[in-house]
């Protein structure tokens, strides 16, 4: 098979090395690809949002599946464009998209299905939302609307920074057009879990659970990032809690999708809270989390290609899907600043040096004129170790982290120092 990867970040540096493991495989293009990515195929110097390049070029290449890693083609309407042109995809329509690119359409969803999440309150106007977070009775949480990389959620401890929140999305406009709306959420007390899940539109083959660091800094203090690093399996999820989810949110949530005249199709990855009251959805993304692809890939056993391929062709149901027992813990490297400004171009040392058997998906890396590779975005590298625990995951995984160098680099040093405590709820701050 002739397949074309879409995107140019760690997931897509994951995928394509999983992809190119398939005797299906007859070439990989990657558009745009980023270093890490250029030993499984050819990487093709088209932006994952030019949908027009990037149906030509799907074209030329006479691909026979298009996998999208990235949620902003897939919200745009490229599995539709490429449908125009009868050339399969694994990815959700635009319509279907819309689970992760309008926190209002999601939230709709599940309030009609029955999907238990927060309470939320959605605005088009700043003051108005302003005057709601001064009036409710609890601490909550500020979302623009549409897709802002991960970036536009602020947790609130405060009306005051709830505010500031309010203004910094719909009248600084600090992420853009996806700001121009805001979904005001009563603020969930609990621990996060990650829900991914391959679907065809009918059949749903869950995947193992894993579980984010999102904010910079050690003891999730700072700003919220695209993802600081991640662990699966989380020990501390009970297994009747986790087939409640996969039950009740998302095997639901396909139903959902396909009542509402929305099927959907490829990965499904519901966001969860595990509350004193139960689990709860923070958010959906219609894709590959990022950096959990990085974790869950490595312990895929069965082939990538084939459930890719199975997925686009509405027959999920006829292909194995098998995983690993084995734990994976990603640490992100990343550069001085981020998430807010960074520089960039620096060498990075010693990636030759880590073990056989631990992976560095890259991320924000490109090759400098002297073909040196050097750093490229916020997040630079995801290094990702395997072990028989969590724990021993982990300790090899910060082994070869500290094998690793560029000015500035900056990692949390507490990823899946949780991981083996059992599962607690705190009791939420007075407003």
């Amino acid at each position: 098979m002739n397949v074309l990867l879409v995107g140019s970040g760690g997931r897509e540096h994951a995928i394509a090395w999983r992809l190119s493991q398939s005797p299906r495989l007859s070439k990989l293009w990657i558009a745009p690809g980023n270093p890490g990515t250029a030993p499984f195929g050819e990487n093709v110097d088209v932006r994952a949002t030019d949908l027009d390049g990037l149906v030509a070029l799907a074209q030329r290449i006479h691909a026979d599946l298009v996998v999208v890693g990235p949620e902003d083609p897939l919200a745009a309407g490229l599995v539709d464009r490429l449908a125009a042109t009868n050339i399969p995809a694994f990815g959700p329509s635009g319509a279907a998209a819309q689970l992760e690119a309008s926190k209002a359409f999601a939230k709709n969803l599940m309030r009609d299905a029955g999907i238990a999440t927060s309470g939320s309150a959605t605005f088009e106007d700043a003051g108005r939302a302003a005057a709601y977070v001064r009036d409710v009775g609890h601490l909550v949480v500020v979302k623009a609307d549409g897709l802002a990389a991960g970036k536009g959620v602020t947790v609130c401890d405060d009306v005051a920074q709830a505010e500031a929140a309010i203004d910094a999305a719909m009248r600084d406009r600090a992420f853009g057009a996806a700001g121009a709306r805001v979904v005001i959420e009563e603020r969930m007390f609990g621990r996060e879990t990650s829900a991914h899940a391959f679907t065809d539109g009918v059949t749903v083959r869950h995947m193992p659970f894993s579980c984010d660091h999102k904010p910079v800094f050690d003891g999730d203090r700072g700003p919220n990032t695209g993802g600081m690093g991640v662990y699966s399996p989380p020990s501390w999820l009970p297994e009747r809690v986790a087939e409640a989810i996969r039950r009740d949110v998302t095997e639901r949530t396909v139903r959902a999708m396909a009542d509402a005249g929305t099927p959907y199709r490829g990965v499904v990855y519901p966001g969860m809270m595990l509350t004193a009251d139960g689990p709860r959805v923070v958010e959906y993304n219609a894709r590959f989390g990022d950096p959990e692809t990085e974790v869950l890939l490595p312990r895929l056993r069965s082939d990538l290609l084939d459930i890719c391929d199975a997925v686009a062709h509405g027959r999920l149901a006829e292909v194995p899907v098998e995983w690993d027992d084995r734990a994976t813990v990603g640490v992100m490297m990343v550069s001085p600043g981020y998430p807010g400004t960074y520089p960039s171009g620096a060498p990075i040392e010693g990636i030759e040096s880590v073990d056989e058997d631990v992976q560095v998906f890259m991320a924000g890396t490109a090759r400098d004129t002297s073909g040196r590779l050097v750093t490229a975005g916020g997040r630079v590298l995801c290094v990702v170790a395997g072990g028989t625990t969590v724990a021993e995951a982990r300790e090899r995984a910060y082994d070869n982290v500290q094998r690793i160098s560029f000015e500035g680099a900056h990692y949390r040093t507490d990823i899946a120092a949780r991981a083996d405590e059992a599962l607690t709820f705190p009791v939420p701050a007075t407003r």
